[in-house]
């Protein structure tokens, strides 16, 4: 009996993989496009369409605008019991482009989709593919789970790249931030003291969280720009504004009392009392928790990566000590009921041309090594993709 469902699961698997080599051209062309076309957050209307239409030919239904959000989309496929689901990030930083690789992440999405819809009757589950924007800033994912629109999900799943091979991914918890100062604008040289000068409250405020630093945890970080302090250098600037970014490795850590969060808008403040400006904190955009891959989960792709013939690098310690019996696909701050779905992602190299391991790299370099995917990474997005579609032993987890 034990042989007959071993043999029935390799059949599967084969007819996945199968499946994934046929289609992975297209979807390998599909990455480029949206590479080439980078949208950001909330703006990803090309890179929606683009992939909603790859899924359309292949029998998904589509339904799009879900959860309120233009691009946001669910694909399904099949009418089992069972429902997995496959997110796929869609938008681009500003300035870099695809610098984070979501081009990629949406295109191996999309291709373990089709991988799965070609066994879904046979294994007796529904395929979704979840297109999901604004990863970058705005928090998208929180919105359609919000809408219900993960409900009756039973596991989910997502590629990321990155320098190095790894079973599962690591993101500490992360708010976004946006502060605006308004003071009084005076003539730099016949009258500054007339001014209430918005951009030295900026200023401050970047002073005050350099100090902070020394005095954050490990894990707690901040990061951020100035997005506006004058225009003129002879008027006193009447206003500024800051995007920031605060980190943690835990949500208690970040939000709780005494938090990073908290102390971060401290030193907003600072600035406003020191210089007389007044200060808008906007914190209407949810925090995403830290991330808790899915042990059971994470082991099956493991066993797959490999016998696929990755080569994964040992997770670094501080992942390793995050991580629980079960997964948060996320936390949504204002709901009483946390939902929580089995869910993992994992990391897959691609070739950076700093060829510097473990950098993090982010920018144009990053992005360039992003576009000219070459023939070894492009082995490893169709290698993903194939590791990505079936990892099920026979049995799941309500």
């Amino acid at each position: 009996m034990a042989a007959q469902k071993t043999d029935a699961i390799g059949e599967l698997k084969a007819t996945a993989e199968a499946a994934a080599r046929r289609a992975a051209e297209e979807v390998l062309a599909l990455s480029h496009s949206i590479h080439a076309e980078p949208e950001t957050a909330f703006e990803e209307i090309e890179t929606s369409r683009k992939a909603t239409d790859v899924l359309r030919r292949h029998g998904f239904e589509v339904e799009t605008g879900v959860a309120d959000m233009q691009t946001a989309f669910v694909a399904s496929y099949g009418s089992g019991d069972l429902v997995i689901g496959v997110c796929a990030e869609l938008d681009a930083l500003p300035g870099v482009g695809h610098a984070c690789g979501h081009n990629i992440i949406a295109a191996s999405g999309v291709l373990a989709g089709l991988a799965l819809a070609s066994v879904a009757d046979r294994a007796g589950i529904t395929v979704k593919v979840f297109g999901t924007p604004a990863e970058e800033f705005g928090g998208g994912k929180i919105f359609m789970l919000r809408a219900g629109v993960f409900d009756g999900v039973h596991a989910a799943m997502m590629v990321h790249p990155g320098d190095q091979e790894h079973d599962t991914h690591f993101t500490r918890s992360v708010v976004d931030l946006e502060v605006r100062y308004t003071g009084r604008p005076a003539h730099s040289a016949m009258a500054p003291f007339e001014g209430i000068n918005a951009g030295d409250a900026a200023t401050i405020a970047q002073v005050s969280i350099g100090l902070l630093r020394q005095h954050l945890r490990p894990g707690e970080l901040v990061h951020g720009i100035v997005t506006e302090a004058g225009h003129a250098p002879n008027v006193v600037p009447h206003s500024s504004s800051l995007l920031y970014d605060a980190r943690a490795d835990t949500i208690a850590d970040l939000e709780g009392p005494g938090g990073v969060k908290e102390r971060l808008i401290r030193c907003f403040e600072a600035g406003a009392v020191a210089t007389g400006c007044d200060v808008e904190i906007k914190d209407e955009w949810p925090a995403f928790s830290e991330f808790r891959n899915d042990e059971p989960m994470v082991a099956a792709y493991r066993r797959n990566a490999e016998a696929l013939g990755r080569t994964r690098h040992a997770v670094r310690a501080r992942t390793a000590a995050r991580r629980s019996e079960r997964s948060r696909l996320m936390w949504v701050r204002d709901r009483a009921l946390v939902r929580e779905i089995p869910m993992f992602i994992m990391g897959y190299g691609v070739s950076s041309v700093t060829g510097r391991k473990g950098a993090g790299d982010c920018g144009p370099r990053r992005m360039a090594s992003l576009r000219r995917a070459r023939p070894g990474c492009r082995r490893r997005c169709r290698s993903a993709a194939r590791g990505h579609r079936l990892r099920s032993n026979g049995t799941h987890r309500r």
